[in-house]
């Protein structure tokens, strides 16, 4: 999810920890913990520090590694160290490092219920998992844990303040769980009108009721709108043989980063007074006819790779939120 309800989690189980009357009746305790859970709600989500290499290198290690079944268990680790160290409560460094364990755990748990994916069952597997359940932001996660800690800081530290965010918590899972259970009728109603064998993909929006879809087929991409139980298409499209053009372009750096993320391939090329130009594009992440997420890559005569460029071709405010 996003960085902001990321913390915002993140501070909202530091409240959750003052069930703990240890916690709650040891203010040093306390503020360890808060720290151990706002950065370890973050610690995942370090390896954004790669983009300043190339955009490559972070579509490559993003979600990754630092997202794995040892990152669960290492980032605690680290962060219990060295919060213990610093707040002086060595001997409650348990309860430090299960209290950042649930921050991590929690994170990742997040980002596997998302459109993006995560490669959370790294070593054993580096498939890319999504449930594709919940939207980057969810307002209504946000609102609820927004409203926990403003309540927190009108009221101040009490015991009663653990019970209020166990109830918050209660609502958030709750929710996941319903948003679930609606996604799997989305995907079996968008199956049932289009009547195609193939990939069926449902995809969340900020609305309860308002699912983007892509079907692919063996020859074909469907991407449309299913709102309530009107489904719309908004475009098809075909599958493009694989040439020596395609084939020469694979030779691009971007290609390969693009090939180790993306799912929904389209590859399109157009011929130049200089060259060709062979996109590729994922089209899970249409938006408004458009395929604004892939690599544009600029051959030459020969099929030599002259450029090319991966990432986003949309202004950052718009959709898709990935």
């Amino acid at each position: 999810m996003d960085t902001a309800s990321h913390l915002l989690f993140g501070a909202t189980l530091g409240g959750l920890a003052l069930l703990d009357p240890v916690v709650a009746q040891q203010p040093v305790l306390a503020h360890a913990i808060m720290a151990a859970t706002l950065i370890g709600s973050h610690a995942p989500d370090f390896d954004t520090v790669v983009r300043l290499k190339s955009y490559s290198a972070y579509i490559r290690v993003h979600r990754g590694i630092t997202h794995s079944i040892p990152a669960l268990f290492l980032w605690p680790l680290i962060l219990s160290i060295l919060i213990s160290s610093y707040f002086q409560v060595w001997y409650q460094v348990h309860l430090v490092f299960l209290w950042a364990m649930g921050a991590v755990v929690f994170h990742v748990f997040l980002d596997w219920f998302n459109v993006y994916g995560v490669q959370c069952f790294r070593p054993l597997s580096n498939k890319w998992k999504h449930m594709d359940v919940l939207s980057l932001f969810e307002p209504f996660l946000f609102a609820i844990h927004g409203i926990g800690m403003a309540i927190w800081g009108l009221i101040g530290t009490t015991h009663q303040i653990g019970w209020m965010f166990l109830w918050i918590y209660a609502a958030t899972f709750i929710y996941i769980a319903l948003r679930s259970y609606k996604h799997r009728e989305a995907v079996h109603r968008v199956r049932k009108r289009l009547g195609e064998k193939g990939t069926c993909q449902v995809l969340p929006t900020w609305q309860w009721n308002r699912w983007q879809f892509v079907m692919e087929t063996d020859e074909l991409f469907y991407t449309g709108m299913l709102e309530r139980r009107e489904l719309t298409i908004k475009d098809v499209y075909h599958k493009s043989p694989s040439d020596s053009i395609v084939q020469a372009s694979l030779a691009a750096d971007g290609v390969k980063a693009f090939l180790y993320f993306a799912q929904r391939i389209h590859v399109s090329c157009k011929e130049q007074d200089d060259g060709y130009v062979v996109k590729w594009r994922d089209v899970r992440f249409w938006y408004n006819h458009q395929l604004p997420f892939g690599v544009d890559v600029q051959l030459d005569r020969n099929l030599n790779v002259v450029n090319n460029s991966l990432g986003w071709r949309k202004r950052a405010w718009d959709p898709p939120y990935v």
